[in-house]
Formats: C-alpha cells, structure tokens, sequence
C-alpha cells in the first residue's frame, strides 16, 4: 500500500470514543477548516470505554498536583459541564462522597483532603453525624464531600462532538494496515477503503498499542483490559447521590462506589478484574489472541506476581455476589444481594510498562506524522476536552512545519 495520489484529509483519527471525537472538535475549533476524517470500527460512536463508564464527571481530586490528570480532570469538569449546557445535554453537578468505614483509612483520606486543596478544588471534611445528613444510609468513620463533582451520559456527549466538528466520521471502518512516508501516512481497513492523511492521531482506546506497532512505532507498554462489573440497586431511594470509598493510592482504581445516574437509578461498582479479551465483556468472552498478547508481554507477568493478592480479591468478588454485598454493604449496610441486579460491564484500557507499572498518568507520544495516545482510561471522559485541545494543538504544530 502507497501513499501516493494526495491525500484525503488533513488529519486522520483512529477510534470513535470520546477522546476521538474530542480531537476532531477541537481541530476545528482551533483551525476553522482543517480536513478530518474519523475511522471508528464499531457502527457508531462511544460502544466501548466512553459508553460503558458510571457517567461521573470527575473533580479531579485522586490525582498528583500538576499531572496530566490532575489539570486535564479539574479543568475539564468545568469544561464538560459548561458543554452539556451550551448543548442542552442532561448532567447535574451532584458533588459526592468519599468515606473512610476503617482507621486506617483515616490518614489517606486526610491526604485526599491536601491534594483537593492542592488541586484547587471545593472539599469539605465531615464527621460520622454530618454524613447522615448528605446519605442518611450510609455509615462511615468520617468523610469528605467533594462539591464539583457531577454525572452525564457521555454517549451524548460523544454524539454531540462528533456532529459538531464538522469532521466526516466512517463507521465500520477496522485499520488493518499502516504506511507512512515522509509526506503522508496511509491507513487501509479491512473492508480495504484507503485512507490518505497528512497527520495521524491513534485514539484506539483498547486497541491502541496494536495500531501504534501497526504504525512502526514501539509504544513501550501494552494494554492490559480490566473488566468493571456493576449492579443495578433495585432500592434506589437508599442513596442521594454518589457515595465513593477511600482508594488504595497503589491502584489506578476507585475501588466498588455508588452512583446515581442522570435516569434516577443507581449504579453499583465497578470491581476490577483481568478480563480474557480485550472487549470481554464477561467471562464467557475468550480470545486466545488478547490472552497471548498478555502473556507475551513481560510487564504482565510482572504486575501479576506484584498484585496477586489484590487480584485474588477483585476475582472473588466477580464470582460471589455476596463478597460483592459486602464490598458494597461497608459503604450502605442496609443493602442485601437480593437489591443487587446485574447490569452491563465495561473494559478498562490499563498501559503497563515492561517492568510490570501500571501507567498512572495520561499517555500521549509523539511520532513521525503521527500522536499516540496510550493510556487515556477514567477521567478521561471527564477530562476528554482538554486532551483533544493538547493533541489538536500538537497535531497542527506537526502539519504546520511540515
């Protein structure tokens, strides 16, 4: 496959997510004009990470003062929100909270409290009384309430970028093959439509290291899928709003929370397991494929014999819905296995590196005519204006001195 015969656009982005769609809207926002195409494999936007997620907008408080997620998350709530008025998608700043139920948790709730601060966000620390007054269900030895944090259907979001960016977006459209040449980048699929481009944006979420190497470019990790189960609390009334545990600052995971959803139901979850597919959506899904590409990776067996013990327990979890229960019943004591319903899954895109790291930060590189983005799972829906600026502001430096 050549390059030659002019291109198509002047920015080819692979994957329809929100970060995708994203990069598309800010591209024409910040260059009125500039050709884009976006090539999504599924029949429409958002089918994986960006519609699978509990819809919280995320204040940002989990994360290392000046880290990409830190600004990405803080500015971007404000962002996402001030959108969904612009264009009259449902959300609802809730705020939330976080509550520590053991004495342990004390001093990592404390330090919640100082990076919020740091992070130049509204937190207000609360006794086992003043919880009863935001969640009178819910028990715990102290808390903070979190004031910017929100909830939307990202869905929505995503459909409402991509018809606003202008961008023309190919659904159906699985890249099975990359050349790039010193003046272009051409990208077929499959279904062996050619696609010409000046610049290329890897926005391929769960697939991203594949089309990076597909690209010639070694991206140094490989995603490792985690799946997060949920419940549907069929008493929804026990809850007002979102209710989080404190998380293990060794894990990129919240840990089993509460949310009430934009529709008026409540969320339960997500646990986090090694999922046997890349979109294994449950443990029925199987591809030898994904499970190879694991196993070849050496930074997997590495994370692996690192974590075992909280995997052991994530797992335990997915298989018995009454240590799930108990998962939840820490945080609402009142909730029994028969108020849990299950609900549809979703499939973490987790970078690990060689030496077994779970990426804690965004992931984003650049290449010869090419951005690559690497690790970009929760917020990056919230944060998902934001990174497409950055990397429609990175695409259009390239295109500008080319």
């Amino acid at each position: 496959m050549g390059v030659g015969g002019g291109v198509d656009c002047d920015v080819l982005v692979i994957g329809g997510g929100i970060v995708g769609l994203s990069t598309a809207h800010a591209l024409s926002r910040l260059a009125p004009g500039t050709r884009v195409i976006v090539l999504e494999k599924e029949s429409g936007p958002a089918r994986h990470q960006t519609g699978r997620n509990s819809g919280v907008i995320h204040s940002g408080i989990y994360y290392r003062p000046g880290s990409l997620k830190a600004r990405f998350a803080v500015s971007g709530a404000a962002e996402m929100v001030k959108f969904c008025a612009e264009h009259g998608i449902p959300h609802e700043v809730t705020g939330k909270l976080i509550v520590a139920t053991e004495r342990e948790e004390l001093p990592r709730l404390h330090a919640l409290v100082q990076r919020g601060r740091e992070n130049g966000i509204p937190v207000r620390e609360l006794g086992p009384a003043q919880i009863t007054e935001y969640e009178p269900q819910v028990q715990g030895l102290a808390a903070i309430h979190v004031g910017s944090t929100g909830i939307v259907d990202y869905g929505r979001v995503s459909s409402q970028l991509a018809e606003s960016s202008g961008a023309e977006t190919v659904y159906g459209a699985e890249v099975d093959l990359i050349s790039r040449r010193a003046s272009a980048v051409a990208v077929r699929t499959t279904s062996g439509l050619v696609f010409r481009a000046r610049m290329l944006v890897n926005c391929a979420g769960l697939h991203c290291d594949r089309i990076a190497r597909l690209a010639g470019d070694e991206p140094g990790m490989r995603i490792i899928p985690f799946r997060g189960e949920y419940y549907d609390l069929t008493r929804p009334d026990l809850v007002r709003g979102l209710v989080y545990p404190v998380p293990d600052p060794a894990f990129p995971f919240l840990g089993v929370h509460l949310t009430r959803g934009i529709g008026g139901g409540v969320h339960v979850g997500p646990n986090a397991v090694p999922a046997l597919a890349r979109e294994g959506y449950d443990w029925s899904t199987v591809r030898p494929r994904d499970i190879a590409d694991e196993l070849a990776w050496p930074g997997a067996w590495r994370m692996a014999s690192r974590h075992w013990r909280y995997g052991t327990g994530e797992i335990h979890r997915s298989l018995s819905k009454q240590a799930f229960t108990r998962a939840v019943r820490r945080l609402l004591p009142a909730v029994t296995a028969a108020d849990l319903q299950p609900a549809a899954a979703g499939v973490r895109a987790q970078a690990v590196l060689r030496d077994g790291t779970l990426v804690d930060d965004f992931l984003i590189r650049d290449a010869p005519r090419t951005i690559h983005v690497l690790n970009a799972p929760s917020p990056a829906a919230t944060a998902s204006l934001p990174i497409g600026r950055e990397i429609a502001t990175r695409a259009l430096r390239t295109l500008g001195s080319a």
